[in-house]
């Protein structure tokens, strides 16, 4: 999708404001009124949660939507919640960010090379946004895509993330096939982008040992690879 006058920072604009998902604005609004605990002297976002990154990004990584008590209270992807944790300390160490987590938007966390985004820009009940949700927000992430002129990698994580990254990418063209999820698998798109899947970064993953932080740094490894 190619939009007239469009920039990242007018994107980041219209998804803050965006009211579009009924079910997903009186969730995300309720959290922030309904605080935990932890958290009951903040303020929450409460609003939709924009990209973050570097604009000359050769890696975009696509993940499925804010976590409630994460993105949905500091307003940066990944921010705040234990799969942000490891997503920060991981890009780290594969040289994409300056430092090793990320407590809130004023922490001086900044991404080289790298831009974090979701087909999802609010917080879904249980973590389940229905395809009606993500078509109504799946033009954001087109619309960057569309932008980041350098991109040469897209790391997805878990099958949702994967297959709108799939999607945007168009990497059935040709009458391939939608490409199946599974955490390690390339797939190049017509456009010469490279498509990786990789197992979230949920805490259901993370702390069950479906994925490890060697199995993480082994595909930011690889993206790196592809980057240079």
């Amino acid at each position: 999708m190619v939009v007239s006058g469009d920039s990242l920072s007018l994107i980041a604009e219209e998804v803050s404001a965006c009211r579009r998902c009924e079910r997903l604005v009186e969730w995300r609004e309720q959290v922030g009124r309904d605080k935990r605990a932890a958290y009951r002297e903040e303020d929450y976002w409460a609003r939709g949660v924009p990209a973050f990154g570097d604009p000359a990004a050769r890696l975009v990584v696509m993940g499925l939507a804010p976590a409630a008590h994460g993105a949905n209270r500091t307003g940066r992807m990944f921010t705040g919640d234990r799969s942000g944790e490891w997503l920060y300390r991981a890009l780290w160490r594969a040289g994409f960010a300056n430092q090793p987590g990320s407590t809130g938007v004023d922490d001086g966390l900044e991404l080289d090379g790298a831009w974090i985004t979701a087909p999802v820009r609010c917080a879904p009940p249980a973590n389940k946004p229905t395809p009606a949700e993500q078509a109504n927000c799946i033009g954001y992430a087109e619309r960057e895509l569309a932008l980041l002129g350098d991109l040469r990698v897209v790391v997805a994580l878990g099958a949702i993330g994967f297959g709108a990254a799939a999607r945007l990418l168009d990497v059935d063209a040709g009458g391939r096939g939608r490409p199946r999820f599974a955490h390690g698998v390339e797939v190049v798109a017509p456009s010469g982008v490279v498509l990786i899947g990789c197992y979230h970064v949920s805490q259901q993953n993370t702390f069950t040992g479906r994925l490890t932080e060697e199995m993480l740094d082994a595909v930011l490894a690889r993206a790196a690879e592809i980057c240079r």
